[in-house]
């Protein structure tokens, strides 16, 4: 069987680009998707997602090659439209923002992704205006939008539990606090695998950075806890399991290094709610009170930024052949973080926004000492 490749010559990819912006100037959409379908296929992108991403068909882009082929650059003509405004109004850049936030489906896409492309198509769909693609960037910039990884949130958030959290228990807890010149510690876990982890790391184009690792999947965990007054660091690290005993444990290490009242706040783990742990705040409540955050709710919690912290520093593209090596490395940096408590305090931006937007209170008066 002959195999034969088409291409496009590279004076026909000019001649390409140059019918591409009179197309934008004449505001021929049509024309528009079908040169930017030819330029793209002279790269050698791919048909199918060259389809995917303009909104047209497979047989379409091959269409618009064949004819390209028989009847070469006067094969495209271009439909001049007259009076059109070359940019969106005022009005229509609220619009365009609000069909943007309500995302890609909802706009009638296959993609849950937008893209240059189909935010082209959805401005000449809506308002009849005709972006360069290329444009298309600075614009969305200018109405304060910007390219971003999604994450994920749970179903079962209950964003009702949530707001009640922020605008009724914390106001109530800091103001406990504040009434017998307590701390409020905001407490978590992480672990440390051996194994290592990754990290964005600037290397030579095309040379991607190799970080060797022992596979092993033991792990270092650790009880953390971060003051919200003076930006103290408490852990403790343990070699075994996160459970009710090794948490007690902790708490009593922690109820040992200051004489204050502590206000402290958990997550929902299952080791925070047993029956042991119960049993231990109740007999230390003259100095233990305790608040859960709401489920699901790890962006309440200002020590995960810590955790983060600890392993960009302890951890990430780190080579640990021995677990002792992994197990020095963090404790190094946890060591070195607790001599940081500007770093710490930093840490409860969110909440300190909350409080100067409703009640602006000055905490310098707030002794630091243990």
């Amino acid at each position: 069987m002959l195999n034969v490749r088409l291409s496009i010559s590279k004076e026909t990819v000019q001649a390409l680009e140059e019918t591409l912006r009179q197309a934008y100037r004449a505001g021929d959409a049509g024309m528009v998707k079908r040169v930017t379908a030819l330029i793209r296929l002279s790269r050698r992108e791919s048909a199918v997602r060259i389809a995917a991403e303009l909104g047209c068909s497979v047989a379409s882009i091959y269409d618009w090659f064949k004819t390209l082929v028989y009847d070469g650059i006067d094969g495209l003509k271009i439909t001049w439209r007259g009076g059109r405004h070359s940019k969106l109004t005022k009005t229509q850049k609220a619009r365009l923002c609000e069909l943007l936030k309500a995302g890609s489906l909802a706009a009638g896409f296959p993609s849950a992704c937008w893209n240059a492309p189909m935010i082209q198509d959805l401005i000449q769909r809506e308002f009849k205006v005709m972006y360069n693609v290329h444009y298309l960037s600075e614009l969305l910039k200018n109405l304060g939008f910007s390219f971003q990884k999604a994450r994920f949130v749970s179903d079962h958030l209950d964003e009702v539990k949530r707001q009640r959290w922020l605008r009724e228990v914390w106001p109530t807890f800091l103001a406990q606090a504040q009434a017998v010149g307590g701390w409020i510690l905001f407490g978590d876990e992480a672990s440390f695998a051996q194994w290592g982890s990754l990290g964005y790391t600037w290397a030579p184009i095309g040379q991607q950075p190799l970080i060797k690792t022992t596979g092993k999947r033991k792990a270092y965990k650790v009880f953390g806890l971060i003051e919200f007054f003076s930006g103290r660091l408490f852990y403790q690290g343990i070699v075994g399991k996160l459970n009710a005993a090794s948490y007690i444990r902790f708490l009593k290490m922690v109820l040992r290094k200051t004489r204050r009242h502590l206000f402290l706040v958990q997550d929902g783990a299952p080791y925070h709610r047993a029956k042991d742990v119960k049993e231990f705040i109740a007999q230390h409540a003259s100095r233990l009170t305790v608040t859960q955050l709401p489920s699901y709710s790890p962006d309440y919690n200002p020590i995960e930024y810590l955790w983060r912290a600890t392993k960009r520093e302890a951890t990430h593209n780190h080579y640990f052949p021995e677990f002792a090596n992994l197990v020095a490395s963090v404790e190094k940096t946890l060591t070195t973080l607790a001599t940081q408590p500007d770093y710490v305090r930093s840490l409860f931006t969110f909440y300190l926004e909350r409080m100067t937007q409703s009640a602006p209170q000055d905490f310098s008066s707030l002794p630091r000492a243990a």
